[in-house]
Order: structure tokens, then C-alpha cells, then sequence
């Protein structure tokens, strides 16, 4: 599969849509798309001019006069959302109002709420959400800032908040999993699984619920690099071709093998054994050496008291693991009443400065390459295990398809752990029925 975006795609369509980019009357029930030449004029106008954290476009967008905005966004990222708030009003004299609300269930809220025109101007959601809100006409292109964000943040970013090769998102967090470790049970992690079986030859104590090495196995989104970096993949085309589906080829099969060699190696237990409670409470308790989580275990980690240290998900038959990923990004609404102001708030929001608040504030790793490379990042042992594992990560597939992946392939991955079932036919057995649910859809 390739896993980069057509950076000239998005950038090509992204100036086409500047230049024949509408303004509609939001009345109409049409969606919105705003005009960078908005004839508006107001002290916000003329603060527009002024530099904005390097950002020449921002000259040219004007918000509406009148304009006020309403941003959705979880509980958790208030601290971060009042900062942008307090701060783009004090710029362009618009009024920012925060409503709380998960970032996974926005796209479903903004289904009947934005036609209705009661939705949030701004929202943001997981990357895998998109292909829902571009087939339902929820979100407007980046088209204003579009060449910005290609180029401010990371390949795999962009690629994930881009549809049918339209960039939509304006990035702003990363995240994906990678390896925490005990330091008073392992000193230097391991680097690759091979010399994860050594260690654990010497370290496993079943009786004593001491292990070297979890992950949730049956869970195919941390089990996905035993698949993937050896070649497997969900769907073809930046995981957007459900016709081409890579999880039984060569690669997969190849990576299956290896994975069915760790319950004998390294962990020996039923995967319905290993849930992401189970590991954690062991790791937390001082038993388990190396765990497999995501950053939002950062915390409850820190508050186990244990020494512990991140590192990159070891590599695999000497290839650098493959891990899922996910990026937050605010969305434009279609039907917002602002699409100038509400767009101007979105890159606000999401520049290297933002993202580098946001981290402060909140923790979230930035998908800005230069906020990565800034030394509150590079300094922090934790977080800069898991910017290096996003550098070989892959975004979830965004299409409506990606729904049916998970049943099937967790179910043949835990065939294969638990009953020693031959991955290729395994791995056939969990496409057939991917494809099957595939064309049942139609």
C-alpha cells in the first residue's frame, strides 16, 4: 500500500477550490464556503493584517461582520480550547463560545444539528470519523490554509485528514502507541522482538504474574504491526480502496507467523487473558516489564509510582514496527453562518504555536514537524517515544469500510494465538468475510 498522500493532489485542488471558492447565503440551506475576499471591513479586519504566526494567507480572510463562533470540543482539551478562545478574540474581535462534547460523537451530533444550523462552527473529531462527514457534506475543504498545513505538519497527518485525495482537517494532535517499560525490571528496551524472547526466557514467572511482554492481542488495533510492518494492509491507496484489501498477502502472512510464535516465546497465555485492564494493572503493579499503551496511560503510569521509560514499538524480522494512528484535526462545518471567521479560527488554533500550547496544556503530541522538534518535546523522554513511532505509523483507513475490519480479522488473530490455526488460511477466511460485508453494503 503507499502509505504517503498525493501532496500534490491535495495542494493542486486545494488552490483550485481557493480561486472558484463561493459564498452562499446561509439561509438558503446551502452549505457555506466563505470568501477570502470578503468585502467586510471592522477593527477585526484591520488586526487581520497584521502578521499572524508567519501566515501570509491570513491577510486575505476576513471574518464576517457580526461574526461569533461556536466551537465543540471535549472536557479534557478546555484549558487548551479557552487559551485559543481568549486569544482570537483579542485578534479579530470575534466571540468564541466552547460547548463540551466527546470528540467521537460529534460527527453523529453534527449529522442533524448542522443542517438544522444549530451546530458548532468549529468541531473536531478522530481522523477515522471523516469518510461519514464528507459523504454526509458535514465539513468544508481546507482550501484557504491548505498549503500551510501540507507543509507545517507530518506526511502521515495530512494524509489522515484528507478524503478522496481533498485535504479536509487542519491538524492539530497525534497519537498512536508505543512501548512503555519498567527500568527496575529491564534497563535499555529492547529494540527488536528477537531480543524480546531472550529476555523473556529469563524473566517469565506465570506463578508469579510476571511477564516480559503484553499487548491487547485480540484487539487488532495494537496487534495491526504484526500485519502491517511486514507488508499487510487494510485497504489499498492510502487506505481508502476497499477493493484492495492487503490482509492475507505475503506480508500479512508473513508477520502472522511471527506473531504466532510470541504465545510460545514470550507470552503463554489465551488472548482473552491479556486485556488492555489486565496488562495495565500489571504493569502499574510492578510485574509486568514492557507494555504496550497509547499516551493517554501516561498519567495513570505516572501516578503507579513505578520507574519507567517509552520506546518504539520493536522492530519485526528487522523492519521498523508499523503502528495505527490517529489525528485530531478541527473541521470546518458546511453549514456554519461563518465560514471566514470559523476557518480563520481553525488555523488559529492549529499553527506550531497552538499545538505547542496544547501539549503544555493538555499533553497532546503535535502534528507540526517544527512544534516536534521544539525542545519541551525533544526534552521529554516519554513523549518523544511516541513522536518517533508515529514517524512509522499509518493512519486507521477513514472510508465507512473500515467498520468492517475489526470483527473478522480480531477473530482470525485470536484463532491463530489460541488454537494454532494456520495464518494464511485464517487470514483468507477473515477477507472473504470483509468482503462479503464490503459488497452487502452496496
Amino acid at each position: 500500500m503507499k502509505k504517503s498522500v498525493s501532496l500534490l493532489l491535495v495542494l493542486t485542488l486545494a488552490a483550485t477550490m481557493t480561486a472558484c471558492g463561493s459564498k452562499n447565503d446561509a439561509n438558503s440551506g446551502e452549505t457555506n464556503t466563505g470568501n477570502a475576499n470578503a468585502e467586510t471591513t471592522n477593527n477585526a479586519a484591520a488586526n487581520n493584517t497584521a502578521a499572524n504566526n508567519g501566515a501570509a494567507e491570513d491577510a486575505e480572510l476576513v471574518p464576517e461582520e457580526g461574526a461569533t463562533l461556536l466551537v465543540w470540543e471535549s472536557k479534557e482539551e478546555r484549558p487548551f480550547v479557552e487559551k485559543m478562545m481568549k486569544e482570537f478574540t483579542e485578534k479579530y474581535g470575534v466571540e468564541v463560545k466552547m460547548e463540551e462534547l466527546g470528540a467521537g460523537d460529534q460527527v453523529a451530533k453534527l449529522t442533524t444539528d448542522g443542517p438544522a444550523g444549530i451546530g458548532a462552527d468549529i468541531v473536531l473529531f478522530p481522523h477515522d470519523n471523516l469518510g461519514k462527514a464528507v459523504a454526509a457534506g458535514l465539513v468544508l475543504p481546507n482550501d484557504e490554509y491548505g498549503d500551510l498545513a501540507v507543509s507545517e505538519n507530518s506526511e502521515v497527518a495530512v494524509q489522515a485528514v484528507s478524503y478522496d485525495g481533498v485535504l479536509y482537517g487542519y491538524p492539530r494532535a497525534v497519537e498512536t502507541y508505543a512501548m512503555f517499560y519498567n527500568k527496575d525490571l529491564i534497563a535499555t528496551a529492547p529494540t527488536t522482538f528477537d531480543e524480546v524472547k531472550e529476555f523473556a526466557k529469563t524473566f517469565n514467572d506465570t506463578k508469579s504474574n510476571k511477564y516480559a511482554f503484553m499487548w491487547d492481542i485480540g484487539n487488532f488495533y495494537f496487534s495491526y504491526p504484526f500485519l502491517a510492518t511486514t507488508g499487510g494492509f487494510v485497504y489499498g491507496q492510502n487506505g481508502q480502496d476497499k477493493n484492495e484489501i492487503g490482509l492475507n498477502n505475503a506480508g500479512a502472512v508473513e508477520g502472522a507467523t511471527y506473531f504466532a510464535s510470541l504465545k510460545k516465546d514470550v507470552l503463554p497465555l489465551k488472548s482473552g487473558d491479556v486485556t488492555y485492564d489486565i496488562k495495565k494493572g500489571l504493569f502499574t503493579g510492578g510485574t509486568l516489564a514492557m507494555n504496550i499503551d497509547g499516551p493517554w496511560a501516561i498519567g495513570d503510569i505516572k501516578k503507579s509510582g513505578i520507574n519507567f521509560g517509552a520506546a518504539p514499538i520493536p522492530s519485526i524480522n528487522g523492519k521498523p514496527s508499523v503502528s495505527f494512528s490517529g489525528v485530531k484535526a478541527w473541521y470546518v462545518n458546511s453549514y456554519t453562518k461563518y465560514p471566514n471567521a470559523a476557518k480563520l479560527f481553525a488555523r488559529f488554533a492549529s499553527t506550531k504555536e497552538a499545538q505547542l500550547d496544547d501539549f503544555s496544556l493538555t499533553g497532546a503530541i503535535p502534528a507540526n514537524k517544527e512544534a516536534t522538534q521544539d525542545p519541551k518535546i525533544q526534552n521529554d523522554e516519554i513523549v518523544k517515544a511516541f513522536v518517533e513511532q508515529f514517524k512509522n505509523s499509518q493512519p486507521m483507513p477513514s472510508i465507512p469500510e473500515m467498520g468492517n475490519v475489526w470483527t473478522p480479522i480480531g477473530a482470525s488473530l485470536s484463532d491463530i494465538w489460541n488454537e494454532g490455526k494456520d495464518p494464511k488460511a485464517s487470514l483468507d477466511n477473515a477477507v472473504k468475510q470483509i468482503q462479503d460485508a464490503n459488497a452487502a453494503a452496496k
